[in-house]
């Protein structure tokens, strides 16, 4: 592959950003019809430099800010939350590095970043107990490395990396995080995804069958969760984005169909209402879904806001204010995702449902991204934070 673009600031990377969502819009529809695996897009996504805007200045990075990246995510969304699921893992394992990479491991795993390389992810497993019951195992070897032994499922990602961070228990159960090549011996990527929204995520399968891995390749994700953190927070707040995104989007493609295609009800035109968009309950619609979308933006912007703050002064409840505003933006998003992806079809009329057109796509994302962690317990932590000041638990997803 060519070289990397490397983008130098946060006003650049809003613009690649924006520049790139206008592009992946086009072909959006058609890759999901098709279940087109974005091959093309995602090599352009890393010449772009947008996949190295998080490593640090030190390293050589543009290290942008948390509203900067929230934007570039929930632009990508827009176009295609499929194509904007991809990278989500990639800034997590970019940031698991910051918080717990050796030097020696940071200059060569965020020169690669730089260098256009992607991170996949193989972190979920199903078939245990939860979420967080982990089987995979990272056994030591006489030398000093590693080997690895396990299953992964929703590898979101791992298709398209060149580094696959692999999450793995040691000989004392403790996480840790093996970053191991996508070629590696004994590393499977399986494309068995079949969801029927994200399709093109290639979030399938990986197996691992005695992996080698480097004691330099691994890094002690256990130790992330022992202090005031924001590794949750920032992972939440690229799955807000996503959400925010999907429902700017469907709402973008409901304006556009209806101003366009629809036709008015009859008994609009009765009253004196030439076209769809001027009857006065398509456009009551309109307005609610707008209050939904706009809401949720502001508070993917205000969450964004709090994850600077606190990483500025990394404190328990700086951790806390942040995690909270983040699952405030996240149940928010989720809801205007699913919503507005529904009420597309609601507002656009019949026509909008023919297949072709591809529009339940945003539905269908949406349904299936919001899935990822349940937004009754981010409620129960609000709830909690705000009558009896009990800080978020530490366990990444919040």
């Amino acid at each position: 592959m060519s070289a990397a673009h490397v983008i130098v600031d946060d006003a650049e990377a809003l613009a690649v950003a924006s520049a790139l969502a206008a592009e992946f819009r086009k072909g959006a529809a058609e890759r999901d019809t098709r279940r087109r695996l974005p091959h093309a897009e995602i090599e352009r996504l890393s010449a772009s430099g947008l996949l190295a805007v998080s490593v640090p200045a030190e390293f050589g990075g543009a290290d942008v800010g948390a509203g900067t990246l929230a934007e570039i995510f929930r632009l990508l969304a827009g176009a295609d939350a499929s194509l904007a699921q991809i990278p989500q893992s990639h800034f997590v394992y970019v940031n698991v590095l910051r918080r717990q990479g050796t030097y020696e491991q940071r200059a060569f795993l965020f020169g690669e970043v730089l260098a256009g390389k992607r991170f996949g992810n193989a972190q979920s497993e199903a078939g245990t107990a939860h979420v967080q019951d982990i089987r995979t195992r990272l056994a030591p070897r006489p030398d000093g490395s590693h080997v690895l032994d396990g299953v992964k499922h929703y590898s979101t990602g791992a298709l398209f990396a060149h580094w696959i961070p692999v999450l793995a228990r040691a000989e004392d159960d403790t996480l840790h995080v093996a970053y191991v090549p996508r070629d590696a011996p004994g590393l499977t990527v399986l494309d068995d995804w079949n969801g029927m929204g994200q399709r093109t995520t290639a979030s399938g399968t990986v197996r691992l069958e005695s992996v080698p891995v480097p004691a330099d390749r691994v890094v002690p994700h256990h130790l992330t969760f022992r202090g005031p953190q924001l590794h949750g927070s920032v992972a939440q707040l690229l799955h807000a984005a996503i959400d925010v995104g999907i429902a700017s989007g469907a709402l973008a493609e409901a304006v556009e169909f209806v101003r366009a295609k629809s036709r008015p009800w009859f008994e609009s035109v009765d009253e004196g209402h030439a076209t769809a968009a001027e009857d006065p309950l398509v456009i009551q619609r309109f307005g609610e879904l707008a209050v939904r979308e706009r809401a949720a933006e502001a508070l993917l912007r205000e969450a964004a806001r709090q994850v600077d703050a606190a990483r500025a002064d990394l404190t328990d409840d700086s951790a806390a204010a942040a995690s909270v505003a983040i699952a405030t933006a996240k149940v928010t998003a989720a809801e205007a995702a699913v919503e507005i992806g529904s009420a597309l079809f609601e507002v656009a009329g019949t026509r909008s449902a023919l297949a072709s057109l591809g529009l339940d796509r945003h539905w269908r994302d949406a349904r299936t991204h919001t899935l990822h962690d349940p937004a009754r317990w981010k409620i129960q932590h609000i709830g909690r934070y705000v009558l009896n000041g009990t800080r978020p638990p530490r366990h990444g997803l919040l």
